[in-house]
């Protein structure tokens, strides 16, 4: 364990709102919350309002040089290059890191008035929330900004600091905990939390409702390899989950702007979790020279990536004659804080936990367990939803034809727990069909240091950039402002 200080305004960046203002607050002028209203009020801003997605995606093996040298992007290129990034604005790292710490305020803040009035079973609901969401934030920052999870290092490796109290001072001794302990921290956070949440919300789906708190737990039980626990937590979605998956065959014949609203709707069985993030990143499309590119489309959607050999149901689209191309899953909203003067900020709906997610989750699960006859019919239907004129008898799913298309290639996936060769095929095709499913979305730079990938960034008349496969740069280095401070920045 490091000691650091830690400046109150590393951990709450202060913004606009009524509940910010309450945090800003010394102790003994706030507001009291005292009632489950006000408790579930301060809980609406205990959810990381900035985006990950960007950069976190530009990181991975989805990203190729377009070729269109006149798109200069600095944030664009530094992301690419998996390079310090120095700057602070939305779609940053710096920005993320900041809006998880904030988020975690307000859902300490609201544990610590939970606990003032004695855990009452009528905010047993909001005591779990609290504690999903702090379990939530401090998952993607020790995702993000430390090294993957490994027992094995997980005692020596940095991780984050775990803020388990509300701030009262404005300096405070913080410690950046060991991978080990935040991943212990995140564990009795998910399973207190899972035994109180509820769905009784107006908008059950900008909270963690018991769907979108099973398919965290999911993503966090993936993560450290207990598989009963990722079917446990799975169950209610069974083999087939009709109706429950995004059905990309609706889309088909829906116009662009209809289709692009509808990723992100309440009204889409599959999701979960989705949060309004202070966002640009639907601009991204046509402006940045590094990303998914028409040139390079058949890597991920050529009919000859999947078991079918068969065309994709997703939809990639070009702003820019297919020199970059996006499947549409962002809709930026202006929120006005000036009519009048037109000033206000930029927002995307985000869709950060869903069935599909959970559904993959389970089939991994379900591998790892020596299920592989589940494992098929779970894979034969997801397949039978993802492409063109998938005929379930002739291309149902078989063991054979699995290891034939995704052979084991030697120091390739190796994950810290051990697999068989047959295992390893089967994860591999499962990694792949998360990677497409959730394109843009930054999950796949997770896979790619879970399952210590090496992956390579092209540039125009540049060298290959290698991550290698235990890179250091896996690790996204710490914000200028945090390590100015006295925290201890990443090895490089």
């Amino acid at each position: 364990m490091r000691k650091i200080n830690i400046t109150l305004s590393l951990l709450v960046v202060l913004s606009l709102t009524s509940c910010d203002d309450f945090l800003s607050e010394t102790p003994d002028n706030r507001t009291q919350l005292d009632s489950p209203e006000k408790i579930s009020e301060i809980l609406v801003e205990a959810y990381p309002q900035a985006n990950y997605m960007l950069f976190a995606e530009t990181m991975t093996d989805n990203v190729f040089d377009s070729g269109d040298l006149t798109l200069s992007n600095v944030q664009n290129s530094l992301d690419y290059n998996w390079e310090m990034q120095i700057e602070t604005q939305q779609d940053t790292p710096s920005d993320y890191w900041d809006a998880c710490y904030r988020a975690i305020a307000h859902a300490n803040q609201a544990l610590d008035a939970i606990d003032k009035l004695g855990n009452p079973a009528n905010l047993q609901p909001q005591k779990g929330e609290a504690l999903l969401a702090r379990a939530y934030s401090h998952f993607m920052l020790v995702s993000l900004f430390s090294q993957r999870y490994d027992p094995a290092t997980a005692k020596s490796e940095l991780g984050v600091p775990y803020v388990l109290s509300p701030e009262t001072k404005l300096l405070k001794e913080y410690k950046r905990n060991t991978i080990e302990e935040v991943y212990n921290f995140i564990e009795s956070d998910v399973e207190e939390g899972l035994k109180y949440v509820n769905n009784d919300y107006a908008q059950p789906k900008f909270h963690f409702n018991v769907a979108a708190a099973n398919s965290f737990a999911s993503r966090f039980y993936t993560v450290i390899g207990k598989w009963d626990k990722v079917i446990a937590v799975s169950n209610a979605l069974g083999n087939r989950p009709i109706g429950e998956l995004r059905d990309y065959q609706s889309y088909l014949d829906l116009d662009f702007n209809t289709g692009q609203r509808k990723y992100s709707q309440e009204s889409e069985n599959t999701n979960l979790l989705i949060a309004s993030a202070s966002s640009v990143y639907s601009r991204t499309f046509s402006r940045n020279r590094f990303q998914m590119t028409g040139a390079d489309r058949d890597v991920l959607f050529g009919a000859a990536t999947n078991l079918a050999n068969k065309g994709y149901l997703y939809r990639p689209l070009s702003y820019n004659g297919q020199i970059t191309i996006f499947v549409p899953k962002f809709v930026e909203y202006f929120r006005y804080t000036n009519v009048n003067a037109g000033i206000g900020q930029p927002f995307d709906a985000l869709v950060l936990l869903s069935n599909d997610e959970l559904f993959l989750n389970r089939i991994e699960a379900h591998i790892m367990t020596n299920q592989l006859a589940v494992a098929n019919e779970e894979i034969d239907y997801f397949l039978s939803q993802r492409i063109t004129a998938y005929n379930t008898t002739t291309d149902k799913v078989s063991e054979a034809k699995i290891v034939a298309k995704y052979p084991v290639i030697a120091d390739e996936y190796t994950p810290f727990y051990t697999m068989t060769a047959v295992q390893t095929s089967y994860i591999k095709a499962v990694a792949e069909m998360r990677r497409r499913e959730f394109v843009h979305e930054g999950l796949r730079w997770l896979d790619i240091k879970r399952f210590a990938l090496s992956i390579t960034h092209k540039s125009y008349n540049e060298p290959d950039n290698v991550l290698t496969k235990n890179d250091l740069r896996k690790a996204i280095q710490l914000p200028l402002h945090v390590t100015n401070t006295g925290v201890e920045k990443n090895p490089r």
